[in-house]
């Protein structure tokens, strides 16, 4: 069985020409949105310097060194390289670690109604050189990342999860503000 000319030429009429002019307007008229890097065009690669703890949290020195190590890698704006052969530098200085209570629990009998939950932020200070000037690429900046996590049944091991938690979202905002706040 074979479509005649006319027939094709209808189908094109119904159904090409209108998915074509519902195509176009979009591409034609695109306010030049694009995927990818926002990063200064010449800097391509990135060093961490020693992070700086100055609280009393043991271990928080290693999780925010990874956490900033993975989002950077996760992000792809810029490679991770040695200090040596670094565009810029990235330098960390933990300054303060809060743990409140959001809520109490409340017991009756052997049934808990509402686990505790707490809260933890991490609170930094960044800053991004380049080797050589005196001018930082991005300068001194504040961030906090926070979590809420519940105590389970092991309460160690919950607050260990909220801070790496808190750390990641520090990590994310770090590298946020050094590929998009240049």
């Amino acid at each position: 069985m074979t479509i005649s000319d006319p027939v094709m030429k209808l189908l094109m009429k119904c159904l090409v020409l209108p998915a074509l002019c519902a195509f176009l307007p979009p591409v034609l008229t695109s306010c030049g949105y694009h995927m990818g890097s926002m990063m200064h065009p010449q800097i391509k690669t990135i060093a961490f310097a020693d992070v700086q703890n100055d609280t009393k949290e043991p271990m928080l020195i290693p999780i925010v060194r990874s956490q900033l190590a993975e989002q950077f890698q996760t992000d792809g704006s810029l490679k991770i390289v040695d200090k040596e052969s670094a565009d810029c530098i990235l330098y960390c200085r933990i300054v303060k670690v809060n743990n409140t209570t959001i809520r109490e629990s409340s017991n009756d009998g052997n049934r808990t109604y509402r686990p505790k939950e707490f809260r933890i932020s991490v609170t930094a200070d960044i800053v991004v050189l380049i080797p050589g000037r005196s001018e930082p690429l991005i300068p001194l900046r504040r961030i906090v990342g926070g979590a809420i996590y519940q105590y389970e049944s092991d309460p160690q091991i919950t607050r260990f999860a909220g801070l790496k938690q808190a750390c990641y979202r520090l990590a994310k905002q770090a590298v946020q503000y050094t590929t998009e706040a240049w």
